[in-house]
């Protein structure tokens, strides 16, 4: 018998077409046999430049319909759209007129962005204030609209600052658009960063190659052994009935939401660079440990690093920065964070976040105005920056109770909970109760804490293996995960947003 004859080709097709609420994810068995068959043909096109950018471009389209279906015709606009007003504003001398091809690609760009995300929010606040509701269609989010919007927008102010020269091909530019390692969750790449690697043929070094694979297996094991498992198993349990538990609990839910979300976004970075890196092309660091930092202001040098620093270039510092009076420079910076905090999701909770951060910023900025540091040594210095740390992560910790509450009852119900209902004594019945949970938080901690010097010294133990020894490694590695992963495949959390 032909062993085509036992394959259901209806269910392959059911299987690659779009399915909505099922995106095609880095944690999905789908995804690791797409890849390898699309890294067989990108080796074959290795050295033709053109058959390879169309090969990509193609998978990444592709990748991208799997994850919102029709609204691939989103990205095909902006990328047209941008390309053209790019062009233009390159050739263009006359002043307004360039200020008029920004304010087009604004338009275009966060007028998509605003109607798609912010529509039923709008809606739903005016309806509070009338009697006579207005009532709404279905709109659908597209997955990574939020990134590709930024990324091309940044594409058209630089040429504008003429820090980059535009692309004169469209193949080029669509590529650097749709490349499907940023796609759907960033980091946040720049057209200044991807675009001149577009342009040479991608060469892979041994410790390039070691990098990207270390970067995958750790993005996967925080995401999927301790994110998820923590997440379904504890996590959303506190923040779906925080009144169910006591104070101790609802904290320790906080603790394990905050190793939750570091774990699931930057295990999603970890893997997209690693990607990347498999490919040839280079990213820049998107989390540098950011529990580590000793301040709020230093927290936002180290997390989300590509969005950080897009905020900061493209909006503190065109509504004028810190060349204003300090008033205004303080009022930017908060603006910056609540409009940061908007980005993340069409919530006034979100909003709530960002402002929250932003009032943190300007009160550590008017501290170190107010208090100047002081210089210590030895002891005292070690204990004053532990003492800087634990602070600082509290002040992020609360913050992400409002990231992650549906609402502010439930914000409420964990303040109570905390301040009057706290119980200590509830915590070895935790311990007891909930080993793999306690375990995990104590593992996924421990392991942001430890010194960087000791994960570069597993990459380059990783580097110096031989090729068999590598692929034994990650196979040990998948079949591990494998074990311990949930039953169902968890999407990672920022592919709402």
């Amino acid at each position: 018998m032909n062993i085509l004859d036992n394959i259901d080709l209806s269910k392959i097709g059911e299987l690659l077409a779009y399915s909505p609420g099922h995106p095609l994810m880095f944690n999905s068995g789908l995804f690791l046999f797409l890849f390898l068959g699309f890294i067989v043909l990108y080796r074959l096109l290795y050295r033709n430049n053109i058959g390879r950018m169309i090969f990509v471009t193609l998978f990444s389209l592709y990748f991208y319909y799997k994850s919102s279906g029709i609204y691939v015709a989103c990205l095909l606009l902006v990328a047209v759209s941008d390309y053209l007003i790019g062009r233009i504003l390159g050739r263009s001398t006359n002043r307004i007129a360039r200020k008029w091809c920004v304010a087009t690609s604004a338009i275009i760009n966060m007028g998509m962005l605003c109607y798609f995300k912010y529509t039923t929010l709008i809606v739903d606040t005016i309806n509070t204030f009338i009697s006579r509701h207005i009532e709404l269609w279905d709109i659908a989010l597209p997955i990574g609209i939020s990134f590709f919007t930024f990324r091309s927008l940044s594409y058209i102010i630089d040429i504008y600052r003429s820090k980059l020269q535009p692309t004169t091909n469209l193949l080029e530019y669509l590529f650097f658009l749709s490349f499907f390692p940023l796609l759907v969750a960033g980091p946040v790449v720049r057209a200044t960063e991807l675009l001149p690697q577009i342009r040479r043929r991608p060469e892979v070094s041994s410790s390039m190659f070691a990098e990207g694979l270390f970067l995958i297996m750790t993005g996967v094991f925080k995401k999927v052994v301790i994110s998820d498992y923590i997440s379904i198993n504890f996590v959303d349990r506190i923040f779906d009935a925080p009144a169910l538990y006591t104070g101790l609990e609802n904290l320790l839910g906080i603790y394990g939401y905050t190793l939750q979300i570091y774990c699931d976004f930057s295990g999603y970075s970890d893997i997209a660079i690693g990607i990347a890196l498999l490919l040839g092309y280079r990213f820049p660091i998107n989390f540098d440990s950011p529990y580590k930092s000793a301040s709020i202001t230093e927290f936002w040098r180290r997390w989300h690093i590509t969005l950080s620093t897009w905020l900061r270039d493209y909006l503190y510092i065109s509504m004028g920065g810190n060349r204003v009076p300090l008033w205004r420079n303080y009022f930017n910076l908060f603006i910056t964070m609540v409009i940061g905090g908007l980005w993340h999701g069409a919530s006034w909770l979100f909003v709530l976040w960002g402002a929250w951060h932003g009032l943190m910023l300007v009160l550590h900025k008017l501290y170190r105005k107010l208090i100047p540091a002081q210089e210590h040594s030895g002891t005292k210095a070690q204990l004053l920056h532990i003492a800087h740390v634990i602070l600082t992560f509290h002040i992020v910790a609360i913050g992400w109770v409002f990231f992650r509450a549906d609402s502010l009852t439930v914000v409420g119900e964990m303040a109570s909970q905390i301040f009057t209902q706290f119980h200590p004594e509830v915590f070895t019945q935790f311990a007891t109760g909930y080993p793999y949970v306690s375990a995990l938080i104590v593992v996924g901690y421990l392991l942001h804490y430890t010194p960087h010097r000791w994960s570069l010294a597993l990459q380059q133990g990783l580097e110096k293996t031989p090729l068999i020894a590598k692929a034994i490694i990650f196979a040990l590695f998948i079949f591990f995960v494998l074990q311990v992963r949930s039953s169902q495949v968890v999407p990672f959390i920022y592919l709402q947003f």
